[in-house]
């Protein structure tokens, strides 16, 4: 018997018999690693006269493949052994008691997103959705936002780069572009209130660059600004829970006439009261009515815009609105 063989067959005796697969691993390195013993053979050929090459390399060759292979099969062997003895030590009793996992919770801004949503939603608002990445005309042009009105410049709106296409896109900085599609897509009379994400270059206690809105919107033969005003004084009782004096202060917005700020009485906690902004609103500008394709001198609407983490904050006692989207789970967990 030639050395290769007497190698080849100490070799598949010495497989079969391993118990471990590092132990195999190590048998792998000492016969076809770098310096392994059949590698040798091969470094070898070299020495021999030409005439006994090809039979010895292919001997050898034939050797090494079959030890190769030996290992392949002994390595399954060894892992279907591991496996099946790891299975039979990790038994589940399935009569065991499950654990409770600890439970989750709404985010506060969901929490106050449903809460709001819910109220009009009794009042007859139906719930519409739209894009965030909105063109220019949806949330400015349509609104009667003229072109010099500093919200259209860079420093409070995100516009993205130019595409080629002509069309100016930006993150929309209000839901009033929801009301711009529901009017073009129904017909009066219309009730209904837009929420989501809106976004606006602005950030300290009071600001974040990414907040959320909800807008709501009525149209009709006979609103006017006393069934706005209703509607916002039972809004905010419900939302609350309990009664505020209020007042509506006349203030400007491209896209109502006349447009009001909505201030509640607010107690502090020394017991004195401060008048708190909550909400603008107005009734709807011929302008945007005319836009949508509804006839302003038929119909009359009126509109309101709130900040959500305005009215989280005031109702949860929290002063800095950044705290809602640092996801401090120590922070969180007090509303779950």
């Amino acid at each position: 018997m030639s050395d290769i063989e007497q190698i080849s067959a100490q070799a598949l005796a010495d497989i079969a018999s391993v118990q471990s697969p590092d132990a195999l691993e190590s048998l792998r390195v000492a016969l076809l690693g770098k310096n392994g013993t059949v590698t040798a053979q091969l470094k070898q050929l070299g020495t021999l006269p030409g005439d006994q090459r090809k039979a010895a390399g292919e001997a050898i060759n034939l050797a090494r493949d079959a030890i190769a292979t030996a290992l392949s099969a002994r390595k399954a062997v060894l892992e279907d052994a591991a496996l099946d003895a790891r299975l039979a030590g990790e038994n589940i009793d399935v009569t065991l008691p499950g654990r409770n996992p600890q439970r989750g919770g709404l985010h506060p801004i969901s929490r106050t997103l449903e809460r709001i949503t819910d109220i009009f939603g009794r009042l007859g608002y139906e719930l519409a959705d739209g894009p965030e990445i909105e063109d220019d005309w949806h949330n400015f042009e349509a609104l009667n936002f003229p072109p010099h009105h500093p919200a259209r410049a860079m420093h409070d709106t995100f516009y993205f780069p130019p595409d080629g296409s002509g069309i100016a896109r930006l993150l929309r900085t209000h839901t009033s572009g929801v009301q711009v599609r529901y009017m073009g897509e129904h017909a009066p009379p219309l009730r209904m209130i837009a929420a989501g994400k809106v976004y606006r270059s602005d950030s300290d206690q009071t600001h974040s660059p990414m907040f959320h809105q909800v807008e709501g919107l009525l149209v009709d033969e006979h609103s006017t600004f006393a069934d706005l005003k209703g509607t916002l004084a039972e809004f905010v009782r419900a939302f609350f829970e309990r009664d505020f004096e209020m007042r509506f202060r006349p203030s400007y917005f491209p896209f109502v006439e006349p447009g009001a700020e909505v201030d509640i009485a607010w107690q502090q906690p020394d017991g004195s009261t401060r008048w708190l902004e909550v909400l603008g609103c107005g009734m709807v500008h011929p302008n945007v009515l005319k836009s949508c394709g509804i006839d302003p001198e038929r119909y009359t609407g009126f509109a309101f815009g709130l900040g959500v983490e305005r009215f989280a904050m005031l109702r949860y006692g929290v002063n800095d609105l950044r705290a809602f989207f640092e996801n401090d789970v120590r922070f969180l967990r007090q509303f779950a």
